[in-house]
């Protein structure tokens, strides 16, 4: 629908804001090319099929080439509709745009159904509309790119981290099946996902295994947002304690930043959930069980026919490394090489998930590299 030019930087310029990040500075050994970056609108699906519209940002290197190599890039979660890279010039979400773009690769990174300038609330963890979102994104940014006198090449390099881990094996899987006539799948690389929903991330956030404000707010985002598209309860005083009952849904309509959900959500989950929402989680029956099935597939219902490698950290203190453990495990049994990679102890912000994303850009960037 659009392509609007946003920023032009040389590889000076896209090195000293990597290596600039107040919350650590992000690998720039990659850097070799300025790029142009896009924001794209463009028309999609909605979790329904209905037609809707969706936005991400398209970033092409000044290397001289003309036919580019593609890597797509799908983000972890993000509360507000403001923090993705079509909309944001933080050093965190125009990163992984910078890195790939400025290494010469055409990078694509699609903002979701409901973020950037999509409308609606974002269906989080809903893989089958990650996947038509950063499909269809895919072929916006070729209609862009060839408005610009470049052409992207079909195989595509896949990646993603966090919640986008699991949208990046949606997709792959998608390419890999045909679901379009241009682009095919090359590689796929997420990084630290939430591969095994049901039986890893869920139980740990329960358990307490994970950070104690994060498991709050992703135990409310999955009530939340499986609610709205799965039915799982009538009201939120079903699932939710008072007085978060009366606060939570607004609270992650995409309209808040990440300090007011913090702000407005107690600090552990005893005091978010009622039995009820506690049951619901820990033992998942009916809808909520066919929706974890769908998320959890991503490892376990198809066959990679490409390079894989699944990248994680050490003591993630969000995406529990079980998830990696059982992803793996899934692939080994039809037959499928996907090695996890340890990124070690990585550190954004003091976090060791946000530092993944960090070590796992700089890690997948060079291993796409040596991909022909």
């Amino acid at each position: 629908m659009s392509a609007t030019p946003l920023r032009t930087l040389d590889a000076e310029e896209v090195a000293a804001e990597l290596a600039g990040d107040e919350d650590g500075a992000w690998d720039t050994g990659a850097v070799r090319y300025g790029l142009d970056t896009f924001r794209i609108v463009y028309r999609t699906v909605d979790p329904h099929g209905r037609p809707t519209t969706a936005s991400g940002l398209l970033a092409l290197p000044r290397s001289g080439e003309r036919r580019l190599r593609t890597v797509s890039f799908t983000h972890g979660t993000e509360l507000s509709k403001d923090n993705v890279a079509s909309v944001s010039h933080g050093v965190w979400d125009q990163a992984p745009a910078l890195t790939y773009a400025s290494a010469g690769f055409a990078t694509v990174l699609p903002d979701y159904l409901g973020l950037g300038l999509g409308s609606g609330p974002h269906p989080w963890m809903d893989v089958p509309s990650e996947t038509t979102a950063a499909l269809d994104m895919l072929r916006a940014s070729r209609a862009a790119a060839t408005a610009q006198g470049r052409e992207l090449r079909p195989e595509v390099l896949v990646t993603g981290f966090s919640q986008g881990a699991s949208a990046a094996l949606g997709l792959a899987r998608s390419l890999q099946e045909g679901a379009d006539g241009w682009f095919r799948l090359r590689a796929v690389a997420p990084i630290s996902g939430a591969y095994a929903f049901r039986d890893a991330e869920l139980p740990a956030l329960l358990a307490g295994q994970t950070e104690p404000k994060a498991s709050v707010i992703y135990t409310a985002l999955t009530l939340v947002a499986f609610n709205r598209l799965h039915h799982l309860y009538d009201t939120p005083a079903q699932v939710f304690r008072a007085p978060y009952d009366h606060a939570v849904e607004g609270l992650l309509d995409g309209t808040h930043t990440g300090r007011e959900v913090a702000a407005g959500t107690p600090d552990s989950i005893d005091a978010l959930l009622t039995p009820r929402g506690r049951a619901m989680l820990a033992h998942p029956g009916g809808r909520l069980a066919a929706a974890l099935r769908i998320a959890d597939g991503v490892c376990t219902d198809w066959t990679p026919r490409v390079p894989i490698r699944l990248y994680y950290a050490d003591g993630d203190e969000q995406a529990v490394t079980a998830n990696t453990a059982r992803c793996h495990a899934a692939l080994r049994t039809r037959g499928v090489q996907a090695p996890p990679i340890d990124l070690g102890t990585p550190d954004y912000g003091g976090s060791r998930h946000l530092g993944s994303q960090q070590a796992g850009t700089a890690a997948v960037v060079r291993w796409f590299h040596g991909l022909r």
